[in-house]
This record gives C-alpha cells, sequence and structure tokens, in this order.
C-alpha cells in the first residue's frame, strides 16, 4: 500500500531528481522512496558503527603496541646477534668438537623455545621481572 505523501524539498534538489529521473527511466517516486528507505537504513547502521568506534579504536592501539613491542625486541635480537658475530672468532674446520658442541647447544635452545612457546611461558614475562629485583 502507498500513502500520498505533498513534500516541499529545495528548487536545486528538485533540479537534481529530474535530471535522475531522465538519466534513469524512472519515476520521481520511486528514486525518493528507494532514498529515503536507504537513508533510514544507513542511520540505524549508524549507531552499531558509534558503538563499535570505540572497540575498533582501542583495538587499533592495542595492535599499533604490540607491533612496537615487537620491534623493539627484533632490533634487540638483531643488535645482540651481530655483537656475538662481530665478538665471537670463529672455529677452525678441524675442532669437531666444538663443532659438534654448538650444535647440541643449538638443538637443546630451539627444544626450550618450542617448549616455551608451547607452554606460554615467557622469560620476558614483566611479573616475573619485577618479582626477581631485590
Amino acid at each position: 500500500m502507498k500513502v500520498r505523501q505533498n513534500l516541499y524539498i529545495d528548487s536545486d534538489l528538485s533540479d537534481a531528481l529530474d535530471a535522475l529521473v531522465i538519466r534513469r527511466r524512472g519515476n520521481k517516486s520511486r528514486i525518493v522512496n528507494e532514498a529515503l528507505r536507504d537513508w533510514l537504513a544507513r542511520r540505524a547502521t549508524k549507531e552499531v558503527d558509534d558503538l563499535l568506534k570505540v572497540r575498533l579504536d582501542r583495538i587499533s592501539r592495542e595492535v599499533a603496541a604490540g607491533r612496537r613491542d615487537m620491534e623493539v625486541v627484533l632490533e634487540a635480537l638483531a643488535l645482540f646477534v651481530r655483537y656475538q658475530l662481530t665478538v665471537t672468532a670463529p672455529l677452525p674446520e678441524a675442532d669437531a668438537a666444538a663443532l659438534a658442541i654448538g650444535n647440541q647447544r643449538f638443538e637443546r635452545f630451539i627444544a626450550q623455545l618450542g617448549r616455551q612457546i608451547a607452554g606460554g611461558k615467557r622469560t620476558l614475562d614483566t611479573q616475573n621481572i619485577i618479582e626477581a629485583q631485590p
């Protein structure tokens, strides 16, 4: 069922509506009806957008902080590796025992890293650092 409405609109909007009717080969009632329906639907979603905006902003800040922390850790690791490589003398090729010990240490390191990640433990956990300080 359709209800007749008498509305007053600005002349520039009326001209734009006339031009739209000519381009789309429709009628003014259908175009205004669709536009009003879309506008009312968007208005309801605006309330949802306003509610989600606060949460999305908080999540964005947390992601940015996590990214910053990760960059700090990666930079620290890169500096440590560079330092270690420049300070540590290379092993002679004939020293098989030293190479074997190095490989064993590396395997233990990887195993320990896997256990800590799987167990959710963190070496640099802030709670552990606070408790360890005198």
